[in-house]
């Protein structure tokens, strides 16, 4: 961290005292710490997940671990989903908390301290103990997400501030950190030691995170304590009103299930996977079909849909690297590098090292073919996020068919499947959340961040539906299909590209 004094700038640009972060306002080291340890608490929890669920059970591996859940790799694969979609559904509502009940800086601190519980609660044993602790997880990290980056904004004077860019850079940089330690301790410690005690861990790690929030807090701009658009008497009695009531048929419903001895997982799962496909639709269909909206801006949305269906397909596949390729590297990949063996979770810090990686590099390689105006368009990079997730699960059927006879595939193989995926997900991701503020409509512009989120759910749960209803993912002919699927989506893209690029008006 460096230090510098700033004169004659605004309390924006230099807070308390005149000292910033690599340049940036102080309060940035707050929000970054704060950031790095949440992804640390939530990735390491992640790259647990699926092996401690498959642990003691039919398809784990013989030489593993035990004290695990025993569940077959197909329920772990859809409660892995559901819980994935529910973390990025819950950020819709974690934003509303922010704009209308709490204010961001008071929603960030109450939902680090959800997260905190949820991880302790999962380090205490029985089955029940650990899905609440899922849930508590799930929501703490819905309520964060969307706050903690607005917070980031507001420490900058607005979308024209030259360190804005920069700023968001920093901060992207803590979530990869904390996702890229958190598997190499974490999961050490929960694989080779004590499941519950790497779940500890992780509570540790986002407890660290609030209290140097709590600390470092009044670094923060004073706008974040503020409620944008309060609730006001009327609408906080009848939102009130309104989740009590759905609490109640809920409970209702499920003491009934319950009671009547036809509770199965299957009855809190397809629920939760139909809602977050229901959702996202219904969420579009409506900004759709608003007559406000401007034929222009109607038009745009038509355009955003293809981008959305894409964005599904691709996090669909995408995330099934901390399940369907997580379970695969536990059971059926060599934990061995030149004589030194290491737990599987450790494939999951991959991802967030070529991210580092590789990103100043996209980043250097669209300037230089935008110099010769050869840059691709926001729908080429698109289509190309596709063919490369789907190239790499063409990659994974390879390691599969190698495995089938009970060999042990070398770990390189997984190596060139996430680094495929990434490069993919540098073509999609950012390019997306870019392509979503431009192509807002001006009453939509804060809640379509949200609807870009919700492309992860949809994608999520119909993994989740998938494994659900029976669908071997771990089977090579099913992932070979999945490849296809998304290969043809990509060519389908890039072949209707001009008629996307008219819809996207004066996008590009």
């Amino acid at each position: 961290m460096a230090s510098s004094q700033t004169k004659g700038a605004s309390p924006q640009e230099t807070p308390a005292g005149g000292k910033t972060f690599f340049g940036h306002p102080r309060g940035l080291a707050t929000l970054f710490m704060t950031e790095m340890w949440e992804r640390f608490s939530f990735y390491g929890m992640r790259a647990l997940l699926v092996v401690y669920l498959i642990s003691g059970g039919p398809d784990a591996d013989k030489d593993a671990q035990g004290g695990g859940l025993g569940m077959p790799e197909a329920d772990a694969v859809a409660i892995y989903s559901v819980y994935m979609a529910m973390v990025y559904l819950l950020a819709m509502p974690g934003g509303w908390f922010g704009d209308r009940v709490w204010g961001p800086r008071k929603t960030v601190a109450i939902a680090a301290s959800v997260i905190m519980a949820g991880h302790l609660t999962l380090a205490a044993p029985g089955e029940a103990m650990f899905f609440l602790g899922l849930a508590l997880v799930a929501l703490g990290s819905g309520l964060m997400k969307a706050n903690i980056s607005t917070m980031v904004g507001q420490l900058y004077k607005g979308p024209q501030d030259p360190r804005r860019d920069g700023g968001f850079t920093v901060f992207y940089m803590g979530i990869n950190l904390g996702a890229f330690f958190a598997p190499l301790v974490i999961g050490t410690v929960g694989q080779q030691y004590n499941w519950h005690l790497g779940f500890g861990l992780a509570a540790v790690g986002m407890a660290l995170g609030l209290i140097q929030f709590l600390i470092g807090s009044r670094h923060l701009d004073a706008q974040s304590s503020v409620v944008p658009t309060p609730l006001s008497a009327e609408e906080r009695n009848s939102t009130l009103i309104k989740s009590l009531l759905w609490l109640v048929v809920a409970a209702v419903f499920y003491g009934v299930v319950t009671f009547t001895g036809n509770f199965t997982l299957n009855w809190a799962l397809v629920p939760i996977t139909l809602l977050g496909l229901v959702i996202p639709a219904a969420v579009l269909v409506r900004i759709k079909r608003d007559k406000e909206l401007t034929a222009v801006e109607q038009t745009k949305v038509s355009g955003y849909i293809w981008f959305f269906v894409v964005a599904a397909i691709f996090w669909m596949i995408y995330d099934q690297g901390g399940s369907t390729m997580a379970a695969f590297a536990e059971t059926k990949t060599a934990g061995e590098v030149f004589g030194i063996d290491f737990p599987s979770s450790w494939f999951q810090s991959l991802n967030p090292l070529f991210i580092m990686a590789l990103a100043p590099v996209f980043a250097w390689l669209w300037l230089w073919l935008a110099r010769s105006d050869r840059e691709p368009t926001t729908t080429v990079k698109f289509a190309l996020s596709l063919l490369m997730i789907g190239g790499s699960f063409f990659v994974f059927v390879v390691p599969m068919l190698m495995a089938a006879d009970g060999a042990k595939a070398s770990p390189m193989w997984l190596v060139s499947i996430y680094l495929i995926q990434t490069a993919g997900e540098l073509c999609l991701s950012p390019v997306g959340l870019s392509v979503t503020t431009k192509m807002a409509p001006e009453k939509y512009a804060s809640q379509m961040m949200g609807v870009w989120f919700l492309a992860v759910t949809a994608g999520d749960c119909i993994t989740g539906l998938l494994s659900i209803g029976g669908v071997d993912l771990s089977g090579s002919a099913v992932v070979a299909t999945e490849a296809t699927m998304a290969v043809l989506a990509g060519a389908g893209v890039y072949a209707y590209r001009k008629k996307i690029i008219q819809l996207m008006g004066d996008v590009r």
